[in-house]
């Protein structure tokens, strides 16, 4: 890592127009980030990188090469911005050389229908790269958590053989130990639900309007998680101001990201009214709507929908945000009208997601949830 004294920082973070007389040194290094911080953050034309895609990945590799990875990242989001990038993202060569986020993503996904065949498939290698990361970190706390809360929700006390669940059974029993006979008289057994039994329904709902793509992008990961397990029956629908069922596509999250089209409007009754036409076993369905509740459509009929939905018994849990990028912009005349009906609203970050996926199973209350994590009501 590159040092520099306090006169250095400040040449660096004001730009050359702070020191035109040079009277500030730079080393050869400070020199190039100094280039790097002035193409992006000083230049007065739009594509100012300019047109040649060599000169944006030398750019690229410049940045990478003096700044850390979550710096790399920030910049490359604001070069989308004042550079005009987000074209040159249609080089597939510039695509390859790029630090990969959930941001970028989202941009990708939100170009899907103007990226050119001969890119595309250079997007799919970007977008799989993040995701099989993103599974690498999320897959099996979702996954141990679920799995838990199920196997406490399909406790009986009248099992089958091939379905009573050991462990337990002696640990429960173990008060009846008969010392003479070195042996447990199992007094009560337990046992799980039967093979693959769909205990549970899961339905992500989720708002593909343009703020909110990084939720977009985490959605589908879990999606594809709840989706590998069989006692979950796992709904994906996405809505802007037209409803799309992506359910049958859940095994894939890439697929099911490329299947959503990020930056339409929103119509948060019209999706609402479908997925309530998927709701069959009220109280063994979850629905989990993902959305800042900028309601494009007619907000009167959407709350009443809410409400009918929430009467039914299921469990309706509506999160503003899911990422890590801390309180999001929201509706809050919304938010507060569901929380007089008793709907959960709040942001959660994705480490959160699978503790709060396996309250949701395990029927627990969510605001007592919500306090234990130190969440703030909305």
């Amino acid at each position: 890592m590159l040092s520099f004294d306090r006169s250095q920082r400040w040449r660096l973070i004001l730009g050359k127009n702070a020191d035109e007389d040079d009277q500030i040194g730079l080393t050869a290094e400070a020199m190039q980030m100094d280039a790097s911080l002035d193409a992006l953050y000083n230049n007065k034309n739009k594509g100012g990188l300019g047109n040649s895609a060599p000169k944006v990945n030398r750019w690229l590799g410049d940045i990478r090469k003096y700044f850390p990875t979550q710096v790399v990242q920030v910049m490359q989001k604001d070069a989308l911005e004042n550079l005009g990038l987000k074209r040159m993202l249609l080089e597939p060569e510039l695509l390859q050389n790029i630090e990969a986020d959930v941001h970028l993503v989202g941009t990708l996904l939100s170009l899907n229908n103007v990226i050119p065949s001969k890119t595309r498939k250079t997007a799919a290698i970007v977008v799989q790269k993040v995701v099989d990361n993103l599974l690498k970190r999320l897959k099996h706390p979702l996954t141990t958590a679920i799995k838990g809360a199920l196997n406490q929700s399909v406790r009986n006390r009248r099992p089958k053989f091939n379905e009573i669940n050991w462990p337990k059974t002696i640990r429960i029993n173990l008060k009846h130990y008969q010392p003479e006979y070195k042996s447990i008289i199992p007094h009560q057994l337990i046992g799980y639900g039967r093979k693959g039994q769909s205990l549970k329904e899961v339905i992500l709902c989720v708002d593909q309007s343009g703020s909110m793509s990084s939720s977009v992008v985490y959605s589908s990961i879990f999606a594809a998680v709840l989706a590998s397990v069989p006692a979950l029956k796992t709904h994906m629908i996405v809505f802007d101001t037209a409803v799309a069922d992506l359910s049958s596509q859940v095994q894939d999250p890439v697929d099911l990201l490329f299947g959503t089209q990020l930056g339409g409007g929103t119509d948060i009754y019209k999706a609402l009214s479908y997925v309530d036409t998927l709701v069959s076993k009220p109280n063994d369905t979850i629905l989990i709507l993902i959305s800042d509740l900028y309601e494009g459509g007619n907000e009167e009929q959407m709350l009443k929908q809410a409400a009918k939905i929430q009467k039914k018994g299921v469990n309706f849990i509506t999160l503003l945000a899911l990422n890590d990028e801390g309180a999001p912009v929201y509706d809050r005349n919304v938010a507060a009208k569901f929380a007089e009906m008793k709907i959960p609203v709040f942001a959660c970050t994705p480490d959160l997601f699978p503790d709060m996926m396996s309250a949701a199973l395990k029927k627990e209350d969510m605001y007592n949830w919500m306090n234990k994590n130190n969440i703030v009501r909305r």
